[in-house]
């Protein structure tokens, strides 16, 4: 190991010599304004590429040996920030192959909301307002004015919030942990709970901490905090200082209701259905504090204090509507996000109401936020339905008939976890096949880089016609 970081270090060197050439900064900067969206997406692919590289090496296991099929999801499954394994991170995976594993995620974290940003700031590209959009979307509104600020906030907060958090867990490891051991679980569980990763070193996850107070709310504030996003933080902390009539965006108010609302929902939901079968015998504050961390990890994280396995179906059910929301907009988390669910139950409500506009909290939601959001939601429930139908023909006469309503369950609740980069499982991910397997990085993936962004790359190489046809009614409903 001691000869392998001062390569590193000098192929890293190499290549930002490489970056900072004439030629290869010009190709750069016109494939980024060529193509934002590809160039997010790319971005991604390549990281993941080189990932599952650095995992193969023989120093990155405890046998010296993985797949291919295996590194390559691990390595999605990190810099996804899903959390979805095959081999389970702590006993498979060598030290080394765990601080890999701990840097993508903190990579892929981070770069979902810092990458453009960081891109643009030290190469000092002026960008046209169609990648302004593009950014807007994906991270703030404000990037554009005040970069430098964005990326300077977003590492300062995450950095110091895992920092906090590493030091609050410390303590509440076994005592029989050496020092050193503790160091390294705590630092690696704070990152991946505020990246919302859901990955642990543990072979039963977070199942023997279930009743440990400190453990369970150190975890769920870092899912809170790294999925709530970085705008609606940074609306926040901007608010609070101000004097005056200071007021929250309308982004930060309907992210915060519908969080708020989705956790507590979530929390009596889980109680109500396993409270007399999966937690029974469990004192009752015990059963609340795994509910409220059933309810906060579905949505984000993916971390599980309770066998998912040994959930009902109505639980499952339930479980499987948070992942497809998901978590806020700028955020670790993926998913359809808040707003978007929060936008369409505002046009519902409205609708019947009677009224036609849009509105929620004194404002009104613009049509053209209402027609992506109903893009992103009708796409992503195409895009799962594809993924599960696949599934299920690749699973065609492994099974028989009558016995594959519970497979279907299965593979249904394992797409959605992958889509909305939650990583909660049944325990059937080990066991798929390779053409299994794939399906299941393609929809960590695009979980990751959004699914709009990928409408974005399709819609960018057709030109919208200058021209509107005559409107006609039809029969709907």
């Amino acid at each position: 190991m001691d000869t392998v970081f001062p390569m590193v270090l000098r192929t890293g060197r190499r290549l930002l010599s490489l970056a900072a050439g004439s030629p290869f900064r010009t190709l750069l900067s016109r494939f980024l304004l060529f193509s934002p969206g590809l160039f997010f997406v790319v971005s991604y692919l390549i990281a993941i590429m080189l990932g599952t590289l650095l995992l193969r090496m023989p120093m990155s296991t405890r046998s010296g040996h993985i797949e291919w099929i295996d590194a390559l999801f691990t390595s999605t499954s990190a810099f996804c920030v899903t959390g979805l394994a095959v081999v389970d991170t702590g006993t498979y995976f060598s030290l080394f192959g765990q601080i890999l594993i701990m840097l993508m995620v903190e990579i892929g974290g981070l770069g979902i909301m810092t990458f453009a940003a960081l891109l643009f700031l030290s190469l000092g590209w002026t960008v046209s307002i169609r990648q302004r959009l593009f950014i807007q979307e994906t991270y703030t509104s404000e990037i554009s004015r005040d970069i430098k600020y964005l990326v300077v906030f977003i590492f300062a907060f995450t950095f110091l919030s895992e920092l906090i958090g590493a030091l609050l867990l410390m303590p509440c490891w076994e005592s029989e942990l050496a020092f050193s051991a503790k160091v390294f679980y705590s630092v690696f569980h704070s990152i991946t709970a505020f990246c919302n990763a859901g990955i642990s070193l543990f072979p039963d996850d977070l199942s023997r901490y279930r009743a440990n107070v400190g453990i369970n709310l150190i975890f769920t504030t870092l899912m809170i905090l790294g999925g709530i996003g970085f705008p609606v933080v940074r609306d926040v902390i901007n608010c609070l200082g101000r004097r005056g009539n200071a007021r929250l965006t309308l982004n930060t108010r309907l992210s915060l209701a519908v969080s708020l609302i989705l956790i507590i929902l979530g929390t009596l939901l889980f109680w109500a259905l396993e409270r007399g079968y999966s937690m029974a015998g469990a004192p009752w504050t015990e059963q609340i504090m795994v509910s409220y961390f059933q309810s906060v990890t579905a949505r984000t994280a993916g971390f599980s204090t309770i066998d998912s396995s040994a959930l009902g179906n109505a639980t499952l059910l339930f479980m499987m509507i948070f992942m497809f929301i998901g978590a806020s907009p700028g955020s670790t988390g993926g998913g359809i996000k808040t707003t978007s669910i929060g936008v369409l139950a505002v046009v519902v409500m409205n609708r019947v109401r009677g009224n036609d506009a849009n509105n929620v909290f004194r404002a009104t939601i613009p049509d053209e936020v209402v027609s992506r959001t109903i893009t992103i939601f009708i796409s992503a429930v195409v895009f799962i339905l594809v993924i599960v139908f696949l599934h299920m023909i690749d699973q065609h006469g492994a099974v028989p008939s009558g016995q594959s309503r519970g497979p279907f369950m299965e593979y249904l609740f394992e797409t959605v976890s992958a889509f909305g980069t939650v990583g909660l499982s049944t325990g059937i991910t080990s066991g798929m096949d390779t053409f299994g397997k794939l399906l299941i990085i393609a929809s960590m993936l695009v979980g990751r880089v959004g699914i709009l962004t990928l409408v974005y790359i399709v819609a960018s190489r057709r030109r919208a016609p200058s021209y509107r046809y005559a409107e006609e009614n039809i029969l709907i409903g």
